[in-house]
């Protein structure tokens, strides 16, 4: 590699880094678990990572924890351009879909091509939750809010009107899928907190 190479890949490196910046900007649905404030969407790409080191050993067989933090890291890059879209809010989700993915061409390209295409595949096995590692790294993105909403005093199931039920069609069902411990850890004190309502 040249030294000008180099230095076009090093630029590149840092175009993409300095983009990502912006995540910070994102503002989520979710308050903190302290109810301080709604939290952004690189907090929560932090707070996910650390939810798969702590919560590894819910993973079940072939599950890549290296890949599911890697998942995790990226995941939610896309929503500089398109927005964090609630899971409870009224969404137009083929429409959500085509500007995610419009906002991974984007960010992605920004790039070297050999890292382009690795965490744009990333992002994809993410998206489609088919291998065992996506459905792990997409159960703690569905586990992860309610914690905070039972913690913060309800957040954002306040704020959008979220009945017990909704929250196991849209959430639980997700969650058990990659991780069915956790989803019954979860919904035991959602129930507790619906009954106290």
């Amino acid at each position: 590699m040249t030294d000008q190479t180099a230095q076009m890949r090093l630029d590149q490196q840092i175009a993409f880094l300095n983009e990502a910046d912006k995540l910070k900007n994102t503002i989520r649905a979710t308050e903190l678990c302290d109810n301080s404030r709604y939290e952004n969407s690189a907090e929560h790409s932090w707070h996910l990572t650390l939810y798969a080191m702590v919560l590894a050993d819910h993973a079940g067989p072939g599950v890549d924890m290296t890949l599911v933090i890697k998942m995790l890291i990226l995941h939610d890059l896309v929503e500089i351009d398109a927005g964090d879209n609630p899971i409870f809010g009224d969404l137009d989700h083929a429409a959500i879909a085509l500007q995610e993915q419009a906002a991974a061409d984007r960010i992605f390209g920004l790039l070297p091509a050999d890292l382009r295409d690795e965490f744009r595949a990333i992002w994809e096995e993410f998206e489609a939750a088919e291998s065992p590692s996506a459905q792990f790294a997409k159960s703690l993105d569905r586990f992860q809010p309610p914690m905070q909403n039972l913690q913060s005093g309800g957040g954002s199931w306040t704020d959008y009107n979220v009945s017990e039920q909704q929250i196991h069609a849209r959430v639980g069902s997700k969650i058990a899928i990659g991780a069915p411990g956790l989803w019954d850890y979860a919904k035991t004190r959602i129930a507790v907190f619906f009954a106290a309502r």
